[in-house]
């Protein structure tokens, strides 16, 4: 491991990818501690605290998600969840209208181009109105805490509107969303690549040292008694851990390798005659992101529906999405498989891959070049895939069973082997995936010592 560090700091390339991408994290994470102008953010905190209660709500579950920045009322309080919204949205335009995926066959790059400028102008849309409804989120939670809002924002009103106040909340926020997607966009193209992924698993790392705290103060190490979490249930829960590192590991590299044959072969400047390969198809091909997809739109919609209040049916119907309901789990599992299969069928193209081997004169023994090839593989990934999801959706809901049997804090069980855990292995592999095929351009032998990640 040293050996494949000292590696990666003799690329001069890479070395300054890796510091620039280190740069606009610690630029991020400077971010997450810049108020909004006339929000007092340590009386917002302790009431964010205090209104929990211990227990783990919709929230606290965006707090995690924004590096504490939501707790604390900051510019970047809505963190890249307005973008990862506007990229599923977008994601599911492209699907549904022929003429989009007309023009990404036909001039790729342009297509490209147009996508992403329409979803950074969908995701400035959604922080817009998030940040109009966090401001009056705001409001109420001064009228409970006073002096969370200064009183002199409050005194300049229009038709009994605060609407300075208002005016700053929506500014900061949705430009605290928009520089994110730019820091994000930096680190995807000069840095080390994954950078909104990075931004997310550098905001749940924040939340490390708080979960810890939680663990020591619920064991009562200092006191005579029993405390609220036992060592046993620790023990169960470190197993976990394990387990799901484990399991998002094997589900995120494993793979089908289908054989293929060649009736000729080009090595070089020769022609060779036959010839042995494989096709290797991802048991998950969408990686972790159908995880990062299924929270986003499940919190996006909630988190909604708990700034308008509980007055109205929204508010009720946020009040059945709270985190452990079966209508929560649910919707989760079901998420995760829609958006793995989505992701695997707008990604994974087996009309090119036929196309390809016929050109190169590949084959699969016993099946026909051309459609049935096509067929064939489109089967394949078909029933792989359901695996990969349904593994990735039990990985993804298994720490709320086992929290809920050993009546474990919902907070400690859900950070330990949830949705942040699942997340942060699959970007620390994907990142070191990135750092190997940097490795091996420069002709290293990759970043592990023996061999390489598999399921490149």
């Amino acid at each position: 491991m040293i050996d494949g560090l000292k590696r990666v700091f003799r690329v001069p390339e890479l070395r300054e990818r890796l510091f620039f991408t280190f740069l606009m994290l610690v630029i991020y994470r400077l971010a997450v501690f810049v108020p909004v102008p006339g929000i007092n953010g340590e009386i917002a905190l302790s009431f964010f605290r205090n209104m929990s209660g211990g227990g783990q709500n919709l929230f606290q579950l965006v707090d995690i998600f924004s590096g504490s920045a939501f707790s604390q009322m900051t510019v970047v309080a809505l963190g890249v969840m307005p973008y990862i919204s506007a990229s599923i949205i977008m994601q599911l335009v492209t699907a549904l209208v022929p003429t989009i995926q007309r023009e990404l066959r036909e001039n790729p790059n342009l297509g490209k181009r147009k996508i992403s400028k329409w979803t950074r102008l969908m995701a400035v849309g959604l922080a817009f109105i998030q940040a109009a409804l966090f401001a009056r989120y705001a409001l109420q939670m001064n009228l409970a805490r006073p002096g969370i809002v200064m009183q002199e924002l409050l005194d300049i009103t229009a038709f009994g509107t605060p609407w300075l106040f208002y005016l700053l909340v929506i500014a900061t926020m949705t430009a605290g969303t928009t520089f994110l997607m730019w820091i994000g966009e930096q680190i995807t193209e000069k840095g080390i690549g994954n950078g909104i992924s990075l931004i997310i698993a550098v905001s749940i790392l924040s939340s490390v040292p708080t979960a810890l705290g939680t663990v020591v103060t619920q064991l009562n190490l200092d006191g005579q008694g029993a405390g609220q979490m036992s060592f046993t249930s620790l023990v169960v829960l470190c197993a976990v851990f394990v387990f799901i590192a484990v399991g998002t590991i094997l589900v995120i590299q494993g793979q089908r390798r289908i054989p293929l044959q060649y009736a000729r072969r080009v090595v070089g400047r020769k022609e060779v005659q036959g010839g042995n390969a494989y096709i290797p198809l991802k048991i998950n091909y969408a990686g972790v992101i159908p995880v990062i997809f299924a929270s986003a739109l499940l919190m996006f919609p909630a988190t909604i529906a708990q700034f308008l209040g509980t007055g109205n049916w929204l508010g009720s119907f946020a009040a059945q999405l709270t985190q452990g309901s079966w209508i929560y789990t649910a919707l989760y599992v079901a998420l995760i498989l829609f958006f793995t299969y989505f992701w695997t069928a707008t990604q994974f193209n087996p009309e090119q891959i036929a196309s390809d081997m016929k050109r190169n004169g590949a084959f699969i023994p016993g099946i026909r070049q051309g459609r049935p090839t096509q067929d064939y593989l489109e089967q394949t990934m078909n029933r792989i895939t359901i695996i990969g999801a349904v593994f990735l959706a039990i990985i993804a809901i298994l720490p709320q069973l086992i929290g809920g049997l050993l009546e474990v804090s919902p907070t400690v069980s859900y950070f330990f082997g949830g949705t942040p855990l699942l997340i942060l292995v699959g970007v620390v592999l994907d990142t070191m995936r990135q750092i190997e095929s940097h490795l091996v351009m420069k002709r290293y032998d990759g970043f592990m010592k023996r061999g390489r990640i598999r399921g490149r």
